[in-house]
């Protein structure tokens, strides 16, 4: 709904850096929250741990990044949160604290609103139903707090694992655009299924 802040008669849309909402949530196993200054050690190992199975995938992955480079990333992420820009959050067990990969709200448009999720998982915590459990979580955050119309989870049509979260969510397959984009490798063109859930 449009806020009056301009005066009775003059509506206009909220910015979005005025908006208020949770920066955290809990699921069942996971705590999930916005990315903090002083995580960087955390997702570098992560990362570390990972790449093997990122590499494929995702563009960060393609080049070795020092600790103090993922520190200044999730300051950066850090900020873009707070100014409604871009909204990565970090998955954390709430048995152990110990980090288990990183999602969040990308693309976003607040005047619909619509948000595209993201996610990764650290390799050595798979297996274990957890990237289900926080995308469930951030759908319902982002619907329940954030007032969302549409949700979109774009992946690589080959990559299967990713595909899988949202076939097991009920979220509905859209149509797959093709050559939509450059392989992460830069080897040859990729195709993207897109999938949506609407309120």
């Amino acid at each position: 709904m449009k806020r009056n802040l301009y005066g009775e008669g003059e509506y206009r849309m909220q910015k979005p850096i005025l908006k208020d909402f949770p920066n955290e949530f809990y699921t069942k196993r996971l705590y999930i929250r916005l990315p903090k200054p002083g995580d960087g050690e955390s997702v570098y190992f992560a990362i570390d741990a990972s790449k093997d199975d990122l590499k494929k995938w995702l563009p960060f992955a393609q080049k070795n990044q020092s600790m103090e480079d993922v520190e200044t990333n999730v300051r950066e992420s850090y900020i873009k949160f707070l100014k409604r820009e871009d909204m990565r959050m970090h998955i954390f067990s709430r048995e152990t604290g110990d980090l288990i990969g990183c999602t969040g709200l990308h693309r976003i448009d607040w005047e619909v609103p619509k948000f595209e999720i993201g996610y990764w998982i650290d390799s050595r915590k798979s297996g274990h139903g957890y990237i289900t459990e926080a995308v469930q979580g951030i759908t319902d955050y982002a619907f329940k707090e954030l007032g969302a119309n549409r949700i979109e989870i774009r992946c690589d049509v080959e990559n299967r694992r990713s595909k899988a979260i949202p076939e097991r969510l009920g979220f509905k397959m859209e149509g797959i655009l093709q050559n939509d984009d450059v392989a992460v490798d830069g080897d040859g063109l990729r195709d993207t299924c897109i999938f949506a859930k609407i309120k």
